[in-house]
């Protein structure tokens, strides 16, 4: 073959060689999931990472993945999002696993533990400490696959009625709170109960509880719980970091195109800072404004927080012994979490303990 045949022969396959992604790109399946959060639109962070999530995974597969998003209530009750995604009545969900340890304590350390991990320090244990790896081994016995995404960072320790002075102001004290902390609560002497998001205002109002915690002075804020209980602790010791999840239904995942799993974990990744940073960005601003609205900020007194971490650590312990999953589960969470406690007395902390301290200059 002549040199002008040769250069005819490659020109002409040229256009079939680019023509190919495109092609392939045609091949890959539509596919529409229906995917619920455990929270009310009203939240637009929470509620809104899982809106992000969805448009994400919509850019990342040029729309032929696209998801669609339901808040709290719409499809199943704020609670149920697990059930429903083990079901196949819902692809997936958006929550938090420590929603459900009433079907098993285990789900616990995967959201946040009293006195436990915070955000960066979860995030590595995550992904290099094995957390990841025993969460999937966990949530592979109730047919859900499920992706870290999004973290509170450190929460507040809720809306109080009446001022806390001692351990004795827990007694009886009718308090919403979420995970092991209610049991924390319970060994304290309060009477904890588990409400739904959408259900806390409300219940604060008529005087079902007398105290509820939710997040931080974003949501709370949006929640009006200024307006109905206006002592405002913190910190909120049992959530130094909570980590939500994208769950998604085992068979609904595994019949997803490679390209369209990666896609997901790249969202849910992204998604994972993004929500951190968001609230570290509008909590601030939020805090001046609840301050401003007639929100008394206290700090837990010394003595609660002394009994607190007895009690926690005398709860750990009783729990490992009950259920081995846990036990497996704490003895790397415990562990990690005194390498890195140890590290941030070190730097993290000495620094802020003065810089935080220290005058500030506005320029």
């Amino acid at each position: 073959m002549n040199r002008r045949a040769l250069m005819g022969a490659a020109a002409a396959a040229a256009p079939a060689a680019l023509a190919t992604p495109a092609l392939a790109q045609t091949q890959m399946p539509e596919v529409r999931w229906r995917v619920q959060s455990s929270f009310p639109r009203v939240f637009d962070v929470l509620y809104g990472t899982l809106e992000r999530i969805a448009a994400r995974v919509g850019q990342l597969t040029e729309g032929r993945f696209r998801i669609q998003t339901f808040p709290a209530g719409e499809i199943v009750g704020g609670l149920q999002v697990l059930d429903a995604v083990q079901a196949g009545t819902l692809e997936g969900g958006h929550t938090a696993s420590y929603y459900y340890i009433g079907k098993d304590t285990a789900f616990a350390p995967f959201t946040a533990m009293c006195f436990g991990l915070n955000t960066r320090q979860m995030t590595s244990w995550f992904r290099f400490g094995g957390g990841n790896e025993l969460a999937a081994e966990f949530f592979r016995e109730y047919s859900i696959v499920a992706h870290p995404a999004g973290d509170t960072g450190a929460q507040m320790g809720g809306w109080f009625r009446n001022e806390i002075t001692g351990v004795d102001s827990l007694r009886g004290l009718k308090f919403r709170i979420t995970g092991l902390a209610g049991q924390l609560f319970t060994r304290l002497g309060a009477a904890p109960t588990l409400i739904a998001p959408a259900d806390i205002y409300p219940s604060l109002e008529r005087g079902v509880i007398d105290a509820a915690e939710f997040v931080g002075p974003h949501d709370d804020e949006r929640a009006n719980y200024v307006r109905v209980a206006r002592f405002y602790y913190a910190p909120g010791f049992w959530e130094p970091g909570a980590r939500l999840h994208f769950m998604m239904n085992q068979r609904a995942h595994a019949a997803l195109p490679d390209l369209y799993k990666h896609a997901l974990e790249v969202a849910c990744a992204e998604a994972d800072s993004d929500m951190t940073a968001r609230y570290d960005h509008l909590n601030p601003q939020a805090l001046r404004r609840l301050v401003a609205a007639g929100a008394q900020l206290r700090f837990w007194p010394r003595p609660v927080l002394e009994a607190a971490w007895r009690a926690n650590e005398e709860m750990n312990a009783d729990l490992a012994r009950q259920n081995p999953k846990l036990a497996r589960i704490m003895e790397s969470y415990l562990r990690f979490r005194g390498d890195q406690f140890q590290w941030f007395r070190v730097a993290e902390n000495s620094y802020d303990n003065f810089a935080f301290a220290a005058p500030q200059t506005v320029r």
